[in-house]
């Protein structure tokens, strides 16, 4: 289907993109599925992120949003959360900074009250063509935002979190048939499945449940800010369906996973690829 050509600094605004990713604004309907639930959610102010905001919300949660810089994004998400009765709390910071991701899981508890449902979803991506373009910065800070935050709310958060709570980790397509030009992305995603699939053993006896998603090619801030623009206009265009995926797309399976109705689905990955197979 292709998108205009466009290109942004990283880490890109939602609402510069053409077209403005579908995040379920106008879309999503709740049916109470996470009444009382408390949620933190990273990168919520845009892409996967804003679409689980905005549907955790319209199931009757309260929700965090972290993100980095992206102000006038975050805010917009905080007003349809707010539209939607709930409480919205904003942290902006950078999540490759330990002492950062525990800040974000004290203001929760502070805020909220406590932590049901936390949504380890934010990522830095760059492309490149060879191994000499990626600087030993960032392929280090890469894993700090992608992994390494993972790790950090986790430990912050399961002292905070009853029986019944959810994990959810977003990884990717790319755990599995990683792009060479994303290499250093592709192998944090392939760490966060794994991660994942680790937690839901060890935390089980806890009755914290944990799982990923693994999308394909969404149509987030993401691309227009770290692909080069040939990219970008074919984006999605190689899966089975014919096009890239939109951010409300993923909202119902992030839903279920924080919902009690998940109550037996623990070290789970679900792909959500438009038809790629993830193995």
């Amino acid at each position: 289907m292709g998108f205009p050509d466009q290109q942004q600094e990283v880490p890109g605004v939602q609402s510069h993109m053409d077209p403005v990713p579908d995040c379920g604004e106008q879309s999503y309907v709740g049916s109470g599925k996470l009444t009382g639930k408390r949620a933190v959610i990273t990168g919520g102010d845009s892409g996967i992120g804003r679409a689980a905001a905005i549907a955790f919300a319209r199931e009757g949660a309260d929700v965090l949003i972290s993100y980095l810089n992206e102000h006038d994004d975050a805010r917009e998400v905080a007003r349809w959360v707010e539209d939607a009765g709930r409480k919205c709390v904003l942290v902006a910071g950078d999540l490759s900074d330990p002492a950062h991701c525990r800040e974000v899981i004290d203001e929760a508890v502070r805020q909220l009250g406590g932590i049901d449902v936390l949504v380890s979803n934010a990522a830095f991506q760059m492309t490149h063509e060879s191994l000499d373009e990626i600087s030993d910065d960032e392929w280090d800070y890469t894993f700090r935002v992608n992994v390494g935050a993972y790790f950090y709310l986790v430990k912050a958060a399961v002292p905070h979190m009853a029986p019944g709570s959810s994990i959810i980790g977003s990884s990717s397509v790319n755990s599995d048939m990683p792009s060479p030009t994303l290499a250093p992305y592709a192998a944090t995603k392939a760490a966060i499945a794994n991660f994942s699939a680790s937690l839901a053993q060890l935390l089980g006896e806890n009755g914290i449940r944990v799982n990923s998603v693994a999308p394909g090619p969404i149509w987030t801030p993401l691309i227009p800010a770290t692909m080069p623009s040939k990219k970008v206009q074919n984006f999605g265009d190689d899966v089975p369906l014919g096009r890239a995926g939109q951010p409300a797309e993923l909202a119902a399976v992030y839903v279920l996973l924080a919902s009690d109705e998940a109550s037996y689905i623990s070290g789970a990955r679900v792909a959500v690829t438009g038809g790629r197979p993830v193995l």
